[in-house]
């Protein structure tokens, strides 16, 4: 038995460093936030975050690409348990790959398993900082939990990034603080 455990770690932790690092594309995503903070309007902003996506869901190969496409393509079809199978091997195979936890949380998210959803958004935001839509979803997360003052402050870090997100409109400024004897 114990022999059976060791092989089935070994095979799992082979499988997993068989996956290459995922494409470095911090630098074009760089410029692409730049782009959307400048953006002019609406539209010029949606292009410009469909531009992000493409670097977004770029897979470290072929293998995790194909999984990767599997699963959004069930989630698509409202398949959320085999999306979310999908995206469970996505992680296995490419644990360093932010795009298989985002997508693993959105299926979460929309089965409305919030509290399933959050750690792997952390993740997804731990390997990509600059993840915009992990980050949004983090706050989408965070309301669905009730966690209203964490999640204003995840929205805020989203909405520094791109201030055109669609979320957007879910975002309360804090109340200023009135200074003793000031006028507001």
């Amino acid at each position: 038995m114990k022999l059976l455990v060791i092989l089935l770690l070994t095979a799992g932790a082979a499988q997993a460093s068989e996956c290459p690092q995922a494409p470095d594309h911090s630098a074009a995503v760089d410029a692409l936030i730049a782009q959307v903070q400048g953006a002019e309007n609406q539209a010029t902003a949606q292009k410009i975050s469909n531009d992000m996506w493409a670097f977004w869901a770029d897979a470290p190969d072929e293998a995790a690409q194909e999984i990767l496409d599997r699963g959004m393509a069930k989630r698509s079809s409202w398949d959320l348990l085999g999306a979310r199978e999908e995206f469970d091997r996505l992680v296995r195979y490419c644990p360093e790959y932010a795009e298989g936890y985002n997508q693993r949380a959105f299926v979460n998210f929309l089965r409305q398993d919030f509290a399933a959803a959050l750690p792997d958004l952390n993740r997804a935001i731990e390997l990509s900082p600059r993840h915009v839509a992990a980050l949004s979803g983090r706050a989408l997360t965070l309301i669905g939990l009730g966690r209203q003052a964490e999640a204003q402050d995840a929205l805020a870090a989203a909405l520094e990034l791109n201030p055109w997100l669609p979320e957007r409109s879910l975002y309360e400024p804090p109340p200023t603080k009135k200074v003793p004897g000031e006028k507001l």
